[in-house]
């Protein structure tokens, strides 16, 4: 089974109503384009502008459930197609980094904040969520099992791992930052430790402190009879804006899962307490 992934890798607009039209026709573009899911650059509600003052911030969030957000659960149903959507969340006592992700018929299957905020810069004015989780994903052809991390959330190896021991093949990752080598390198890195695939949006050249290269890494470092290591990064999109499709081969992965070594089979997690304290 080919699971295709459409990275909306987009400019924002001025306003949340060009965010709307800009964002439906991307996804559009992306049914056109034969993808199974969708999925916006980090906080797309808003262009990830993240004002300090309480009241210009609380203004621009909205609730989970708002016209905006229901907006693209519609569009996932009328175009059978899952979409991740992401968004600046309506929270007390501060907004949250979020991403909800509604499947080929409107239904929302996850929804997931960023655990690992950026404190320290624009996102200290932010709540961090409280765990990861993941979700059971029907693209019509079979049943995919789907979890999200978010930008900074990739710094850290216990973001993948704990997706990976609930059961995650492929990780939603919307970003906005510039993705550079060692960026590059720590999403090649979990994607390799965990054998799961990540796909990360980013937003374009363009957008402030961003530069593209939108990536998937499939998390499969080597074929059982194929001699030598292959490279898991099976899409890198340049720099320029575009929507962008990229394809991993399921049943390629889980061949993997079942017989490599890596993932949860030789770990010692009775060793490893000093990661609770």
């Amino acid at each position: 089974m080919i699971l295709k992934i459409a990275l909306l890798q987009l400019l924002p607009g001025d306003c949340m109503e060009e965010q709307l039209q800009k964002g439906k026709a991307a996804c559009r573009e992306a049914k056109a384009l034969g993808a199974d899911i969708a999925l916006f650059p980090e906080m797309w509600s808003d262009g990830y502008f993240l004002p300090q003052d309480e009241g210009e911030l609380c203004g621009l969030s909205i609730a989970s459930d708002s016209a905006f957000i229901q907006e693209f659960a519609r569009l996932a149903a009328e175009l059978s197609m899952a979409v991740g959507i992401t968004f600046l969340e309506s929270h007390k006592p501060r907004p949250l980094n979020s991403m909800i992700l509604f499947d080929r018929n409107g239904k929302q299957v996850l929804h997931y904040s960023k655990v690992h905020t950026c404190d320290f810069d624009l996102e200290k004015v932010l709540c961090s969520g409280e765990d990861f989780y993941v979700a059971d994903l029907d693209i019509g052809r079979g049943v995919v099992k789907v979890g999200s991390m978010i930008c900074f959330d990739r710094e850290f190896p216990e973001s993948a791992r704990i997706l990976m021991l609930k059961g995650a093949e492929v990780i939603l990752a919307p970003n906005a930052c510039p993705m550079e080598i060692n960026r590059l390198a720590a999403l090649r890195t979990r994607a390799y430790e965990n054998m799961l695939a990540i796909a990360t949006c980013n937003y374009p050249v363009g957008q402030p402190d961003c530069n593209g290269h939108s990536t998937v890494f499939d998390g499969i470092a080597w074929l059982r009879d194929n001699p030598g290591t292959r490279d898991m990064c099976v899409f890198e999109a340049p720099e320029e804006e575009g929507v962008y499709i990229a394809k991993i081969d399921l049943d390629l992965l889980r061949e993997y899962r079942a017989n490599e070594v890596m993932g949860n089979k030789y770990r010692h997690p009775g060793n490893y307490g000093i990661l609770l304290q």
